[in-house]
């Protein structure tokens, strides 16, 4: 009788079959029997889910961080997953939002609760089939994905001191980046609450003359600290009407950045498609968009060069696979948004590298413990890249002493 790892490799070396075929041995066998939530507090609290079962396995994975989403998981979703195969992991992810129609089921922290289970279940499955989860999302197009590094608001503005300060000291962090993203709101401060600076009442959607002025200097002391060959990504926040997006991408052109972010608010579509037509800097957005159909009408009125897919909150790996899928249909390419911690973000890697027209991940707001929260060999992040492992799932186990140092209030560890 074959071992089950030998039927398993023999399996996945034949044509594509269901996930049930591949886990013959233990079909029948493995039912979920419990969903746990705990929440971490790192740069922001993050939803770290695992799913029980009875065969002894468990699956880990991550929601986007945020308040409400726990108990949505414990409260609504569990029930729901008690008792089912966790292999039939579509059906499941269909299953919680056909169940939350009452709760938004196309949008909000009802799809953020359902995409962390999803990335929890593609664990599970890959432990139980011994297999790396990406091999079950089709495969690999490549082994590493590219990073870029966020930084946050370089200030005083108008020191060059401090764009080379902040610019060294990321240079000098131990994971080698190759690309960077700066934000390009931060002129002027976003709390500004006397509105010392003429016109910059918070709501509204306006830059200043001024602004302008400083934003595209404050960039052009990026590209002369960076080099002319180093990419960068300039942070818009959605913060902007469209003449002012435009003047903004206008200011920002010769530096020659590789996007700019979210120029103006995501709501309306055809805008959007307005100022990514007017400038000759791409437009990379999307981020607060949930499902394939938060993302179609962006990508079929082609209003972006590049889909920002946040990976767990989103949707899942499959969901967003399915988003890739649409926009590669008109050549648009995909990078991924992400605040999450090491779990999010390396479940997020197997999905970005079984894309074809997958760019860069981001990493933002880095933490000094963040790759300790997880045990893994080796680097998460090398040379500005993150390199799939073979191991079983995404081949990690979240670290019980980093994480019991770092528990949201109120919260225990979920053993």
């Amino acid at each position: 009788m074959l071992s089950r790892r030998t039927f398993i490799g023999s399996a996945l070396a034949t044509a594509a079959l269901p996930l049930h075929t591949l886990a013959a041995p233990l079909k029948n066998k493995v039912k979920i029997t419990d969903v746990k939530c705990m929440i971490i507090r790192g740069t922001w609290d993050w939803n770290l889910v695992k799913i029980e079962t009875d065969a002894g396995i468990s699956g880990i994975g991550e929601a986007y961080w945020g308040p409400g989403v726990k108990d949505l998981i414990l409260k609504q979703l569990k029930p729901l997953l008690i008792g089912e195969d966790p292999l039939n992991v579509d059906k499941l992810y269909t299953k919680m939002l056909m169940k939350s129609a009452g709760a938004g089921a196309i949008g909000g922290v009802t799809v953020t609760a359902a995409s962390g289970i999803e990335i929890a279940l593609w664990d599970l499955a890959g432990r139980i089939l011994e297999t790396p989860a990406i091999n079950l999302l089709g495969g690999r197009y490549r082994d590493k994905v590219r990073f870029y590094r966020t930084l946050q608001t370089i200030t005083p503005v108008e020191e060059r001191s401090a764009y080379r300060d902040t610019i060294a000291s990321a240079r000098a962090e131990k994971f080698g980046w190759t690309a960077f993203k700066f934000q390009g709101d931060g002129i002027p401060p976003a709390a500004d609450p006397d509105y010392k600076e003429t016109g910059h009442d918070p709501y509204t959607r306006g830059l200043t003359t001024k602004d302008l002025r400083r934003i595209a200097k404050g960039m052009e002391w990026v590209r002369e600290e960076l080099g002319p060959d180093i990419d960068f990504a300039i942070e818009a926040h959605w913060k902007y009407d469209w003449r002012d997006a435009i003047n903004m991408a206008r200011a920002i052109e010769p530096v020659n950045p590789m996007w700019i972010e979210d120029p103006v608010p995501p709501e309306n579509i055809e805008v959007m498609a307005h100022v990514s037509n007017s400038i000759n800097i791409p437009v990379c957005t999307g981020e607060n968009l949930y499902g394939r159909h938060g993302f179609r009408k962006l990508i079929e009125m082609q209003a972006c060069a590049g889909v920002h897919i946040d990976i767990p909150k989103s949707g899942g790996l499959l969901e967003s696979k399915r988003i890739h899928d649409h926009a590669d249909l008109y050549y648009i390419w995909t990078a991924a948004h992400n605040p999450a911690s090491p779990l999010g973000t390396i479940a997020s890697c197997h999905a970005a590298a079984s894309m074809r027209n997958f760019r860069i991940h981001e990493l933002a707001k880095y933490i000094d413990w963040w790759q300790d929260l997880v045990i893994h060999d080796g680097p998460i992040i090398k040379d500005g890249y993150h390199t799939i492992t073979n191991k079983p799932g995404y081949g990690v186990e979240i670290n019980p002493d980093v994480a019991k140092a770092h528990l949201a209030p109120g919260e225990v560890w979920w053993g």
